[in-house]
Formats: C-alpha cells, sequence, structure tokens
C-alpha cells in the first residue's frame, strides 16, 4: 500500500528520487510553489496514486512515499500562480520531468495537441532507480593525460544506422555504437577517446516538427542525466545498456567522453513548453534581461544561446545540478570526461560592475577544481556563445582544453591555396601559443580540428565553394556562409579525375596537418569515410543518410583510413609530436627538452620576411630532443606548384632520414620520393612529407675507424658529407 511519510532527510538523500528501504523519498526544489503533488505511475503509464509533499525547507518539498519501489515511475505537479511576467509558470494540470531524473520510460516525441490537451499521458516519466546491480567486472577508466587524446566525434544513431554486420536491432542504439566491428574500425584507425554527440534525453523543437524535421544532433535537452531512450533497444533499460557500452570501450582501451549542454533547454523562450525547470523554478534556473531601473525582466530570457534561453549557472540551485550531473556521469556510468557546449554561457555571472558576463574566476571553475571527479576527468570548452562578449578563446582555466576556431581557420586557408599565412601556420602547428600562452596552459589545451558536427565535413570541405542548406527549409539562410573551402574546380560531385585527385590530395594534407600539430586532434567520424552532406553545413535537424555513416567504401577510401591509421601510429609512438617540451616553456618540467626550427627548402631558418610572404608557401619544421642522439623530425609543408628538394640538418655518421608519410601517396606510404629511390628529402608539390631520424641498423656492429667508410655511402652521403658534427 502507498503512503505518504513526511520525514526530513534531505541532508542524507539529496534532491530527486531516493529509493529507501521502506519507499522512496522524494526532494523537490520549488521555492515559490504553493503545492508539490508526486503523481505515481507503472512503466506503461497506469496510475498508481498522488501525493501532495506536506512540507518544505529552503525551498525544498519533501516527503516519503511508503510503498514506491524501483521501476515505478513519477511526474511533478506544480501548483501555484501562473505568471510568466513574474517568471511564475505553476499551473494545476500540467506534469513536469524531475531535473533529477536518471532515466525516462518513453522519449521525448513533441506533439503540440497532446502537449496542450493530454499532458499527463503525454509527459514521460522519470523511473525510481534502485541499487544498480551492474557489473563493471573491475573496468577501470582509460582517461589518463591529455598527451595520449586522440579524439572521435560520433553520434550514436548515425555511427551505425547503416552499417549492416551490426544486427538490424542494434543500429544506432548504444548496443550498435560498442559493436566488435565498430571497436575494431576504432582501433585500426588508433582513435584512444570516443566523444558523442548529447546523448542526455532531449525533444525536438515545435517548429521542426511543423515541418516534418526533427533535432537529429540532440542539442536541445530536457534532462541533463538521463540517457536518451531513443538510443536504446529497449528503452526501459537505457542505463544499463548505456553502461554497456561504457564499460565495452573501456575492455577495449579507448575512452568515452560526452558532449554536454548545460547552456540552454528545450522550454525555448517565453512562449516555449513548460517542461521541468520553467515549472518548477523559472527565476532562479534561467536568466533574464533587466529594466532600466535594473531590476530583472521576468517578461524576457536573456538569449545569450540563440536558442530562446539562457540557463543560469549562477544561481545556487542550477550550479548544484550541473556538478551532481557531471559527477553521475562519472561515477555512476563511468565516463571519462566532457565536452561543453556553447560553455561560456555556463561562466556567466554577475557581479557588481558586471552583469550575466564571462568571468575566468567564476563558481563553476572553481567548483570543478574543487571536486576530485571533475578535476581528473577530461574537460574540453566550446569557448563561446553567441551573446554579448562570447569569445573567450584562450580564457579557460588550467587543466581545460578549448576548441581552436584559428587553428581550424588558418590550415583551411593555407591549404586552400591562401598566401601570407606562415607565421600564423608555424603558430598553429606549435600549439597556438599565442592563444594558450608558454607557462600558463600546458600545449593540450588547444583542441585542434578542421571540421566539427556543425559545418562543413572533411568531404564537403574540398566539394564545395558555399552551403547548400536548402534541406533545411530555412532558404538557406542557416548556418555559416563562411567556410574557407574550395570545390577544387566543381562544385558538388564530380566524375572529373584531375578534380577527384586534387580532392584526395587535399584531404590527405588536411588530415596530416591535423594529426601532426601540437595539441589534441579531433576527427570528426564519417570524415575517414569521405562522408559527405551534399554541401549542407548544419545537419541538425536532418536524421537520414545524409547524417548516417555509409560503410560500402572504395579503395581509395580503404588507402585514406590506413592513411589516417598511419599517421596516428606515428603520433603515438612519439614523446615529441604528441606534447613538445620546448626549452622556454616553464609549464612543463621533465628530464630533457625539446628544440624547434623553421627552414625553408634551401635550408636557412626562416626570417622576419618570410613569415608574411606571398612569394613563399613552404616550411619545414625540424623538431626533436635537445640530445643530440635522441628522438627528431622533419616535418614537410609544401603548398608551392612545384616539387622541392629540402636540404637537411646535418645529423650524426649512425644515423640517416627515414621517409615515413608522404601525403602525395594514396596510402601515405613513401614510393615515388622515398628512400629506396634516394629522393628522400624531395616533398612534391601540394603536400606534407614527414621524416624521422633512425639509427643505421648496422652501426652496433660497426667500429669508430670504420664509420668514416658508412659516411660516404650512398645513403649517409646526402646527410652529413664529410661531417659528423651535430647541427640544428
Amino acid at each position: 500500500m502507498l503512503e505518504l511519510i513526511t520525514e526530513d532527510r534531505q541532508r542524507q538523500v539529496g534532491l530527486g528520487a531516493t529509493l529507501c528501504p521502506d519507499g522512496c523519498y522524494f526532494s523537490v526544489w520549488a521555492p515559490d510553489a504553493q503545492e508539490i503533488v508526486i503523481h505515481l505511475y507503472t512503466k506503461k503509464d497506469e496510475k498508481l496514486g498522488e501525493f501532495a509533499l506536506q512540507k518544505k525547507k529552503g525551498g525544498v518539498w519533501y516527503g516519503l512515499i511508503k510503498g514506491a519501489k524501483a521501476g515505478d515511475c513519477y511526474a511533478i505537479e506544480a501548483k501555484g500562480t501562473e505568471d510568466p511576467s513574474r517568471g511564475f509558470y505553476f499551473r494545476e494540470g500540467r506534469f513536469l520531468v524531475d531535473p533529477y531524473a536518471r532515466q525516462l520510460n518513453k522519449a521525448f516525441v513533441y506533439d503540440e495537441d497532446r502537449y496542450l490537451n493530454d499532458n499527463e499521458k503525454w509527459i514521460p516519466k522519470a523511473v525510481i532507480q534502485g541499487e544498480s546491480d551492474f557489473n563493471w567486472e573491475n573496468v577501470p577508466k582509460v582517461f589518463r593525460d591529455r598527451a595520449d587524446v586522440i579524439l572521435y566525434e560520433a553520434h550514436v544513431r548515425g555511427m551505425t544506422k547503416l552499417k549492416e554486420d551490426v544486427p538490424p536491432e542494434h543500429r544506432g542504439t548504444y548496443l550498435g555504437m560498442c559493436h566488435p566491428s565498430v571497436i575494431a574500425h576504432l582501433k585500426h584507425l588508433g582513435i584512444t577517446t570516443v566523444q558523442l554527440m548529447p546523448v542526455a534525453a532531449s525533444m525536438s523543437e515545435p517548429f521542426l516538427i511543423k515541418r516534418n524535421l526533427c533535432n537529429y544532433w540532440g542539442y536541445n535537452p530536457v534532462c541533463f542525466m538521463a540517457p536518451n531512450p531513443a538510443y536504446a533497444v529497449n528503452p526501459d533499460d537505457a542505463v544499463n545498456e548505456f553502461k554497456t557500452m561504457v564499460k565495452t570501450f573501456h575492455q577495449n582501451g579507448l575512452a568515452v567522453i560526452l558532449d554536454v549542454v548545460f547552456n540552454h533547454t528545450a522550454e525555448a523562450g517565453i512562449d516555449g513548453p513548460v517542461l521541468s525547470y520553467k515549472g518548477l523554478d523559472a527565476r532562479n534556473y534561467y536568466a533574464y534581461e533587466r529594466n532600466q531601473d535594473s531590476s530583472l525582466n521576468y517578461g524576457q530570457f536573456i538569449n545569450a544561446t540563440g536558442c530562446g534561453n539562457s540557463f543560469n549557472a549562477d544561481s545556487i540551485i542550477s550550479t548544484r545540478l550541473i556538478m551532481d550531473t557531471l559527477k553521475y556521469w562519472l561515477n555512476e556510468m563511468q565516463v571519462d570526461g566532457f565536452r561543453f557546449d556553447l560553455a561560456v554561457t555556463i561562466c556567466r555571472e554577475s557581479h557588481t560592475n558586471t552583469y550575466y558576463a564571462f568571468d575566468s574566476n567564476c563558481g563553476f571553475f572553481k567548483a570543478c577544481f574543487a571536486n576530485q571527479d571533475t578535476n581528473q576527468a577530461l574537460m574540453v570548452a566550446e569557448p563561446w556563445d553567441p551573446g554579448l562578449g562570447g569569445y573567450q578563446l584562450g580564457n579557460f582555466p588550467r587543466g581545460w582544453s578549448e576548441q581552436n576556431d584559428k587553428y581550424r581557420d588558418c590550415v583551411r586557408r593555407f591549404w586552400r591555396g591562401d598566401r601570407g599565412l606562415l607565421g600564423e601556420l608555424a603558430t598553429r602547428l606549435l600549439g597556438s601559443r599565442d592563444v594558450f600562452h608558454k607557462g600558463k596552459r600546458s600545449i593540450n589545451a588547444s583542441v585542434n580540428y578542421v571540421t566539427y558536427h556543425d559545418g562543413f565535413t572533411l568531404e564537403d570541405l574540398v566539394s564545395y565553394n558555399y552551403k547548400h542548406n536548402e534541406l533545411n527549409l530555412d532558404n538557406n539562410t542557416d548556418g555559416t556562409s563562411e567556410n574557407f573551402s574550395t570545390n577544387c574546380g566543381v562544385e558538388g560531385h564530380t566524375k572529373d579525375p584531375e578534380v577527384l585527385k586534387r580532392r584526395w590530395q587535399m584531404k590527405r594534407n588536411l588530415m596530416a596537418t591535423l594529426i601532426l600539430s601540437q595539441g589534441i586532434p579531433h576527427i570528426l567520424g564519417g570524415d575517414e569515410l569521405s562522408r559527405t552532406q551534399l554541401g549542407n553545413n548544419n545537419t541538425y535537424c536532418q536524421d537520414n543518410d545524409l547524417n548516417y555513416l555509409h560503410w560500402n567504401i572504395s579503395q581509395e577510401q580503404r588507402y585514406f583510413q590506413d592513411f589516417i591509421a598511419k599517421l596516428i601510429g606515428a603520433l603515438k609512438t612519439s614523446r615529441v609530436l604528441n606534447e613538445i617540451n620546448l626549452f622556454d616553456d616553464d609549464f612543463y618540467k621533465y628530464e630533457n627538452d625539446y628544440i624547434a626550427k623553421w627552414r625553408r627548402s634551401d635550408g636557412r631558418l626562416l626570417r622576419d620576411e618570410d613569415w608574411h610572404s606571398h612569394e613563399i608557401n613552404h616550411l619545414m619544421l625540424y623538431v626533436g630532443d635537445r640530445n643530440y642522439r635522441g628522438e627528431r623530425w622533419c616535418i614537410m609543408f609544401n603548398n608551392e606548384d612545384r616539387d622541392l628538394m629540402f636540404r637537411m640538418p646535418s645529423i650524426l655518421h649512425d644515423r640517416y632520414w627515414h621517409a615515413l608519410i608522404d601525403s602525395s601517396e594514396e596510402d601515405g606510404v613513401p614510393r615515388r620520393y622515398s628512400n629506396e629511390s634516394g629522393l628522400e628529402t624531395m616533398c612534391a608539390a601540394h603536400s606534407v612529407k614527414v621524416l624521422r631520424m633512425d639509427v643505421v641498423e648496422s652501426s652496433s656492429l660497426v667500429s669508430d675507424e670504420s664509420m668514416d667508410e658508412l659516411i660516404s655511402s650512398h645513403i649517409l652521403s646526402r646527410y652529413a658529407p664529410g661531417n659528423t658534427k651535430f647541427q640544428y
């Protein structure tokens, strides 16, 4: 028998629904409500009863419903004044989802008629969670250090929706995401960390539903903690299916981070739907504009996100919810970290002289640093939002990494042929230290990328001069118009072999530059498969094969995958390439430090006038351990219209320059310009070439007296002719 018992256990159980031996304890934050009613249901929405919580303390309504058990579902009814102009959205007969819901009995599917006229049946219900019996088998988390991170951005649905070797019922789900064929694909590439686009329960915007579209990406959340049941084979088991995915990734050495959205919710503007936060405490959960007398204008949300509302992390309850959410995903769901969408919004605070402005010393940063769970997690920020003062690249704290759009734009422009960029390119290649300053931030603070989910895919970046977003039904006005892209001679699809050759070459150049740059490389899932969105650079509302990965690929596409795998393999075997420790950077203190020199093809160091020259469009990075017997690399970037023979730095007599990667070859294996051909120092036009200093295999068997004879050999004479003195 169900029975309400009023007991004060707030400090022991926290907010939300907490299962106890004698029932379920409910704590609901709603300081201005006049009454809070808990409605209980079965998972099939059959009504079990309703219970008005009798007591309230400090803004929290609470009570124990004796007899409530794990698996039962509930909704909240918040009664009181309904006056949006005062920030009140209380209404009898309107049912709400608990902000602390950890599982839902069904996904959010907006239906205006049912939302308005059959609200109780329409609204998804939170499922009471019991003690988890999921067996993690002592599988540890994977993330340890940012220097080891190679990000792969994926959408749970799109990753396997068309993958034929995944069982049909698992395609587009958490279990499909961790299918052995997907794991094998990621491991073949060398990926270390999978970044999942939003998995928290979300809802499509009403205007999209009217267009027969949906918010496919999921950046419109309702419940921050509940995994989207639409991605589960069995929606009733979404939590365990998500955990199975994470455990399987970890068993295979792959970390998992979540793209989380704390900047806005699906409740949109003042006239948007009331689903959860609005109906409980809109005044604290959201940020408002001010009147001329500085009082709050509850009739107008601040729209720093472009989505109708801005979540107010400056309030105590919002900060608590965000931190409780992060700890839940890290501990209960065992993820390794997060990417924060429009992260600046979370860091907006109001002080004496500022109102709702980014604060690099905000409470959210302090809370993350002070909490052991979040302090040890991988934290990646999208360091901007569309609001006033919203661009904050480089202003996040130590320990955080940030999406670097300056890297994206520079690399795109350089390889499409813009001139005068050598200085900026060199800066981007070495970790953008103009943004993430030496001594202040790790070189891995920069998350380098050339493509992200919001924009062109890699294939479209080299196939379209202009966006083609007509399918979004916004008259092609959505999405950015400046993409720094090129169609290589023909807009869109073509069979012209010369155009296709240029496109493949440019994709290899972009990917090689990305992976070999200092910082964390971010790869958009599907780029390795040459996925096209047919020129659409804003596919947020396309739940179709425009967004799904196509797995039936050509030999050229297989070569491209192998090329990426070869690049990542080189990165993983090198401490120099994945986290350079320059002698003048006191952020680091290791046993050895490194050198980095920039040279022209004639061997001369680049001079001041070269960095912005429109005549020179090539450079070589000579980088390595200061110890003359340590690790050394030469990386050539040649975007000239001609092949170039590079003059190499002198090295010891028992070393030689080994051509390791050549982007002018389909699979990256040097052939035309290889050591075997004697042309390893030649770099083809519009290509990237990587040479590593290796030890002559027979050097350990050769005496010092006979080494002079080796110097005149076919291989060594090109590197140190008559000279064994170390130089750099």
